[in-house]
């Protein structure tokens, strides 16, 4: 038996504190991580230069979901039955935490498009079938590519830790088999992705699920596709820090304006009857006229989450956002004063607190929620929050000559790395880092074929395992870059900076 699974639950000395369990000796050796430390330099929505304000990144991101994910914990704790926690796999708020300091570990530079380039190159340059995806870099770091000590892969985490990272316990392809793609009622996540094919999000590649197993097997009784209860709190609570912080920091960097959004919303209260009885075609030629954005979220909402959705509840939601954030807040220009900090910053504890509250266990879960969830009122507001953050900042026109060129950042990373792995003459000077990760890859992948050849559709021999280990290595080595890092070594790369020391180093 694998020595982590027999410390998958070390017995608490009180109900609610485990002491100096070795679930804290897991969430030291996370926050001791260098993926940890990397997270300071990477940003979560604005650069810090872009506002007066203090914007997140994704370290205080972090921070903030990791204490907003053990005040669910605890709260449960105190006024759930421990029997049914129990019976739902185990429920341990230091073991929330880990997973809430681990759960953004693998995100690469420059955010959620970032990950599409990568996704995409891994696909179509090494034949990665299961391409990038944030999660399942987030579980490989943890069993695979952080060291802690001479001869060991990984964190050589618990294995209720390494299960709470889990968001998607499902692999891209084959696992589990019928995949949660061709359910008739696909969990969330489970979606197509971009390259038309296989789960859009899942957190193991292939060549880390017999790891993934390993991490599962002390919860025999978790459903297939289901989150164990301490990765559902975790994912609960990221869903509330992100669903604030984003709409937070753009009021501050001045992005989030007030005439549009309130149009918006002010326009879809009162004409909602109309817009509703529109066509999906009608909505279409309307484009981002004010109420469609709003209207579309409605139906997408209805068509995905019909074990949710509630027509006066989205109306009461749209309201209450309206009224409190976008009257209560957006409509004052934010200028770095202690009264426009105190607006912003007085709106985000106070919703916090309203979220968190409202979160009750489910013993019996639809398949697109977890074993905890926030109320139906809640719920919606949140889907709300976010459509600000996605409609008026992350889908602006005006963002895509930004987009394309750290898109293109990206790809001269990875052809570059690739072209110089490919000079014989030369490749043994690339980065002693990139080096290690393609040969670890390429014998991650050489196992595979041994034990589980079914898994790579027949692409077995020597050039395609190799192949496959340099595509893995090379975007192991990139999505491990900050945004400076990623700017700097790609310009060193084509040629066009002075000095690679002078950006960054290696």
């Amino acid at each position: 038996m694998d020595p982590r699974l027999e410390r998958a639950w070390p017995e608490p000395e009180h109900p609610y504190t485990p002491g100096e369990s070795e679930f804290r000796t897991d969430l030291e050796r996370i926050r001791f991580a260098q993926s940890f430390s990397r997270l300071a330099e990477v940003t979560q929505v604005v650069t810090a230069g872009a506002t007066n304000g203090v914007v997140h990144n994704r370290l205080t991101h972090t921070l903030k979901v990791t204490a907003v994910a053990r005040s669910i914990a605890v709260r449960l704790l105190r006024t759930e039955d421990r029997g049914v926690l129990r019976r739902l796999g185990g429920l341990d708020h230091v073991v929330v935490q880990a997973a809430a300091g681990a759960h953004d570990l693998g995100h690469p530079p420059f955010g959620h498009l970032g990950e599409r380039a990568l996704d995409r190159l891994a696909r179509e340059r090494f034949g990665l079938a299961d391409g990038f995806e944030g999660n399942a870099q987030t579980f490989r770091i943890l069993s695979e590519l952080e060291v802690l000590g001479p001869g060991d892969n990984g964190l050589n985490l618990t294995a209720a830790v390494r299960a709470a990272v889990l968001k998607y316990p499902w692999a891209r392809f084959h696992h589990p088999d019928p995949h949660p793609t061709d359910w008739a009622d696909p969990p969330r996540g489970a979606g197509h992705g971009s390259g038309g094919t296989g789960a859009a999000k899942f957190s193991s590649y292939l060549i880390d699920l017999p790891e993934m197993l390993t991490s599962l097997e002390p919860f025999p009784d978790l459903p297939p596709g289901r989150q164990t209860l301490e990765c559902s709190v975790m994912d609960l609570a990221d869903d509330i820090a992100y669903s604030l912080h984003d709409v937070e920091d753009f009021h501050r960097s001045g992005v989030l304006q007030f005439s549009p959004v309130s149009g918006e919303f002010r326009t879809w209260l009162s004409e909602r009857r109309a817009l509703a009885a529109l066509e999906q075609r009608g909505l279409a030629a309307v484009g981002r006229e004010p109420g469609a954005g709003l209207e579309r979220l409605r139906r997408r909402l209805q068509s995905r989450d019909d074990w949710v959705f509630d027509e006066a509840t989205f109306a009461a939601a749209v309201a209450a956002v309206g009224d409190e954030f976008v009257d209560g807040v957006l409509a004052s220009p934010y200028d770095g004063s202690m009264i426009a900090e105190r607006a912003i910053s007085g709106f985000v504890s106070r919703w916090i607190d309203h979220l968190v509250s409202s979160v009750t266990l489910d013993p019996d879960p639809p398949v697109r929620s977890g074993y905890v969830r926030m109320s139906a009122r809640t719920w919606h507001e949140v889907s709300v929050l976010k459509f600000v953050n996605t409609y008026f900042i992350l889908d602006r026109p005006d963002l895509a000559m930004f987009q394309r060129g750290q898109e293109q950042t990206v790809r001269h990373l990875v052809t570059g790395f690739d072209r110089w792995l490919s000079d014989r003459s030369d490749a043994a000077r690339a980065p002693h880092r990139l080096l290690d990760l393609v040969n670890s890859a390429t014998y991650g992948y050489e196992r595979i074929a041994a034990t589980h050849p079914e898994w790579l559709d027949g692409r077995t021999s020597d050039a395609e395992l190799a192949r496959m280990g340099r595509g893995r290595g090379i975007v192991d080595f990139v999505s491990g870059l900050t945004d400076a890092q990623a700017v700097a070594f790609a310009a060193t790369l084509t040629g066009t900076s002075g000095s690679l020391w002078t950006n960054g180093g290696l």
